[in-house]
């Protein structure tokens, strides 16, 4: 992602007019704490817009979610972020648009005073990064309100239609707050940390923390899957299937639920507003991953890699499910196996089968449809060289002895009658080959033997007589039935 060069810096902020647009940093963490970073990792950025995710899962943590969305709605706005519009209730459409935004600053701890509000925040954010770098841009927070008169518009027309909680603050408190919220500072490393606990459940991967409750855990990803990317949102989550949330800055998270959290960081935008190298990114992740949220559907697309499988673990799963379901006596279950083409003669590490198993417990109907429609061999033998029939007999299931001691005889049968058929064979044609060597030096056909070899080859070229419709001579054939009465006589 390195050679693509489109996009364009944010200018409407003059200090972020001023970032390198080459810059390009990526960072992971896991939901275990493995971390792996690239490029300019350790360059600090502003949050900017994805403070926005991490601001509403703070409140709805500190206050419920109930609670925060009787000011603030779920349902995307279709309209771009920074514009000035409500929903049918008069309320912003969701937390992910500056109006959402604004509100859900303006209930983050409001009987507070200023100071204690961005301490509260600033330490919050610490504790989700794992006490990581998190910092402070005073030059972008003077720069972002010296340049906020969209934002001051849309918030006294929110004031207008009431939507704004009783408070003491002012809405130049109100605003300042968000601003300074937006010039936060992290890099990708501690952002990948934040991301990775959204991840994890709230729970901080590096300490261990309970930073954030489940439900609101659960109701920021779901508003960055649907809200998170701007107007690019429907066809992030059409092509990339993640929660996700970018900012004007170049910052863009990605959070793979019970897997791992992604930072990425470019400055130059795309129309959208979101990084353009940071969606490319994703868009090549998800060509070679099964990360899509609708990947592990049956079925898919087999050539993508799963690196949340171990290695072996689907057949290990196969032969658990296998095994559970011959020793229940799961029919159904062992049927589906079958008719999606699995072998049914998968052992256990001790060498156990299906057969072994359904045997041991009795289950009659599953040893004949292992035997009988399954065709799997009647007598493998486990760790100890025992047989399913040595295990019928041991545990006193007739029934099943009986089954397993028929396949037995049968197959000894088929063995028997396969060697007799092989030396039956050599023989017969030994004996043809003798016959052959001596008629053809001394031997002189009989009667009866030359009526017989007359009657195969009058049967074999029936087509070509009747084809040629030769006239038989009548004196031929009186004299070979004269010679036929003689020989008959003789005998």
């Amino acid at each position: 992602c390195k050679t693509v060069t489109t996009g364009d810096v944010a200018t409407y902020i003059p200090q972020l007019a001023r970032q390198d647009p080459n810059k390009w940093g990526v960072s992971i963490c896991t939901v275990d704490g493995q971390r792996v970073s690239f490029g300019d990792s350790t360059t600090p950025f502003c949050f900017q817009s994805v403070s926005k995710a991490f601001n509403y899962a703070i409140l709805a943590s500190d206050i419920g979610a109930d609670e925060v969305h009787s000011y603030v709605g779920q349902e995307p706005s279709g309209r771009f972020f920074n514009e000035i519009c409500l929903d049918g209730n008069n309320k912003p459409h969701n937390p992910m648009v500056n109006s959402g935004a604004i509100i859900v600053t303006s209930l983050l701890k409001n009987e507070w005073q200023m100071a204690d509000r961005f301490d509260y925040i600033l330490n919050e954010y610490k504790k989700l990064a794992g006490d990581e770098f998190i910092g402070f841009n005073n030059a972008t927070f003077l720069s972002e309100r010296d340049t906020a008169d969209r934002n001051f518009a849309l918030a006294y027309f929110m004031k207008e239609c009431k939507c704004f909680p009783e408070s003491k603050q002012s809405l130049q408190d109100t605003l300042d707050f968000y601003f300074q919220l937006c010039s936060l500072e992290a890099n990708c490393e501690s952002l990948a940390v934040m991301a990775a606990t959204l991840a994890n459940g709230g729970v901080c991967p590096l300490t261990g923390v309970k930073c954030l409750a489940n439900r609101p855990c659960r109701d920021v990803l779901s508003l960055m899957y649907s809200c998170g990317m701007y107007d690019y949102s429907g066809q992030f989550a059409f092509h990339v299937g993640l929660p996700a949330k970018s900012g004007v800055s170049g910052a863009m998270i990605v959070v793979i639920p019970n897997l791992m959290g992604i930072c990425m960081w470019s400055p130059p935008l795309d129309k959208m507003g979101n990084t353009v190298r940071g969606v490319e990114f994703c868009k090549e992740m998800i060509n070679k991953f099964k990360f899509h949220n609708y990947d592990t559907l049956l079925h898919a697309e087999a050539e993508k890699f799963d690196p949340r499988k171990a290695v072996g673990e689907g057949n290990a799963q196969q032969v658990v499910v296998l095994l559970f379901a011959a020793k229940n006596g799961d029919l159904s279950a062992v049927r589906r196996w079958y008719m999606q083409g699995a072998s049914l003669d998968i052992a256990d590490y001790d060498g156990r089968t299906a057969l072994h198993l359904a045997a041991s417990e009795g289950h009659t109907e599953m040893v004949k449809f292992l035997l009988n429609v399954a065709k799997v061999k009647h007598d493998p033998r486990d760790r100890w060289q025992r047989t399913p029939l040595d295990d019928s007999i041991t545990f006193g299931f007739e029934d099943c002895q009986k089954v397993l001691d028929k396949a037995r005889v049968l197959s000894e049968a088929a063995s028997s009658a396969a060697v007799n058929g092989v030396d039956s064979n050599a023989n017969k044609r030994q004996r043809t080959t003798t016959a052959s060597n001596g008629q053809s030096a001394s031997h002189k056909p009989t009667i009866s033997e030359v009526s017989i070899s007359e009657d195969e080859s009058n049967s074999e070229n029936d087509d070509v007589e009747r084809k040629t419709q030769a006239p038989v001579n009548p004196s031929i054939e009186h004299a070979v039935e004269l010679l036929n009465g003689l020989a008959m006589k003789l005998n």
